[in-house]
């Protein structure tokens, strides 16, 4: 499928408006209309088109959209613009309410708004919410809205099946998909140490775990204060390339099983048990808990300090004063980055975190046809051929990535959208107790007291199973009720 495209802004009307989220300060919001009668002829060819204005279901309404940030609109006239929002606008004469809440109030706002019978309309759509928000009762089934087999959405149809749905019924709206964790390094200390450069490594496929740790041998010193591994994210995406998860979903069954016992996790749990005892991480134990400087996504990296810091790319965008500091000069071209290393005794494949970009629809809102109609317009600007990447332009214009970043974007986003070679990763989504004994099972390496994986399995696989087990039934238990079921705090 075609990367997710936006437009800048061109030929606009501007007017000027005020939008207030929950108890926020007031916002000027620069509102923009922009055309789209050429790529609605051009996709409509293609079989590809929207509903006519003159009877969409949902046109001419407000969606009330729930969360801590505003993807819709824009705050200043020099931003780039999201043409999907504003197709609805333009065609449709649709309006988005941006209902704001905390990020770490997100969970128990949604419900609370339920339960006092005022559900805003439209929730991001996140790996880390499936299946808990659907069983919970805070999500709607989406097939009602959408239909998967429909040419704008059917790209989507295997994917939106196998991970999010329950029964007959899927629980998110998916636009596209993305990209997780990745290896971000700084090419001036790589080239100081006398290393190949990981990028070329991997495109020559020769980025593998043996290479990724000889490399982190060779630059840990604890007297000088260097570690070669750093964040929160590298040792469950090490155990992840073994292209399997701890935990998976099976949509054939509707249940969630324990991988624990898959060949793979013992060479990548070999793997980290080395990287720890020889020093190769960053001792949080000895800060706090806390990664180096202050828990600063990429701290130690520009300094030669820490080798490897992973995360994905949202951990490296920001002004390019701010990564500059912290990642590399960008004017230099000094941040670059890869997946992360292969298994060399694998099947050959490099596994990549894959996110969804989609959305939910909140149970009983009071919109639910205006929510399809602006999510349709959302995805139908994916197909757009007629604009132009927004996150591409960001990128290369704002934060000043130069060609090869560029490239390794553009070639790991058309990865994940053609590949198999996927892993998803549910998280919260599985509840505490399948969530927590994750995290410890994933974490292990990263302790003062580094373990091995039969001592890990030991440990954690009895409270790992009996979660699963709790999951699944209250799965069966939705599925058999129809999906209809009290709104009840996640």
């Amino acid at each position: 499928m075609k990367l997710k495209r936006f437009a800048a802004i061109a030929a606009v009307l501007l007017m000027v408006i005020a939008v207030v989220g929950c108890g926020a300060q007031k916002r000027q919001v620069v509102q923009l209309t922009l055309s789209t009668e050429d790529s609605e002829a051009i996709l409509r060819a293609a079989g590809i088109a929207l509903p006519d204005a003159a009877d969409a279901a949902g046109a001419n309404s407000t969606v009330k959209w729930f969360s801590w940030y505003d993807p819709f609109q824009n705050y200043s006239e020099d931003q780039m613009i999201n043409t999907g929002y504003y197709t609805f606008q333009e065609k449709y004469n649709g309006k988005v309410e941006w209902v704001e809440v905390e990020w770490g109030q997100r969970y128990d706002g949604v419900a609370n708004l339920i339960m006092a019978d005022t559900p805003p309309d439209l929730y991001p759509g996140e790996a880390n919410t499936f299946p808990n928000f659907a069983i919970k009762g805070l999500y709607d089934a989406v097939n009602k809205f959408i239909d998967y087999d429909d040419p704008l959405w059917r790209d989507m149809k295997e994917y939106a099946y196998k991970y999010f749905s329950l029964g007959d019924n899927v629980y998110m709206m998916i636009t596209d998909r993305t990209f997780g964790t990745v290896c971000p390094y700084n090419k001036r200390v790589i080239e100081e140490y006398g290393f190949d450069d990981p990028a070329e490594l991997f495109y020559n496929d020769q980025w593998t775990w043996d290479v990724f740790y000889d490399m982190c041998m060779e630059f840990t010193d604890a007297d000088a204060d260097r570690y070669a591994l750093d964040g929160w994210y590298f040792y469950g995406s090490l155990l992840r390339g073994t292209g399997n998860t701890i935990v998976s979903y099976d949509p054939d069954t509707n249940h969630f099983v324990s991988n624990l016992d898959l060949p793979g996790f013992d060479r990548a749990a070999s793997l980290l048990y080395d990287l720890g005892t020889n020093g190769c991480m960053y001792p949080w134990y000895n800060n706090g808990w806390a990664t180096r400087n202050s828990s600063t996504n990429g701290g130690g990296v520009k300094d030669g300090l820490c080798l490897f810091w992973p995360v994905s790319e949202w951990g490296f965008t920001g002004t390019v004063e701010e990564i500059s500091a912290v990642w590399g000069d960008m004017t230099e071209g000094e941040l670059m980055y890869v997946p992360m290393p292969r298994d060399p005794n694998g099947d050959g494949n490099y596994y990549l975190e894959s996110y969804p970009n989609g959305y939910c629809i909140i149970k009983g809102c009071d919109n639910p046809d205006g929510v399809a109609l602006l999510v349709s317009c959302m995805r139908f600007k994916v197909l757009d051929p007629t604009v132009v990447d927004i996150d591409r332009r960001l990128l290369e214009e704002v934060y000043l990535w130069n060609k090869d970043m560029l490239d390794m974007h553009d070639y790991l986003i058309d990865l994940v959208n053609t590949s198999e070679s996927l892993i998803m990763s549910y998280d919260a989504g599985m509840g505490d107790t399948v969530n927590n004994a994750v995290s410890n099972i994933e974490g292990f390496s990263h302790s003062q007291n580094i373990s091995s994986w039969a001592q890990v399995k030991e440990a954690y696989g009895d409270s790992l199973q009996y979660g699963i087990d709790e999951l699944n039934k209250t799965i069966d238990d939705f599925i058999a009720a129809g999906g209809n079921v009290e709104a009840q705090y996640p």
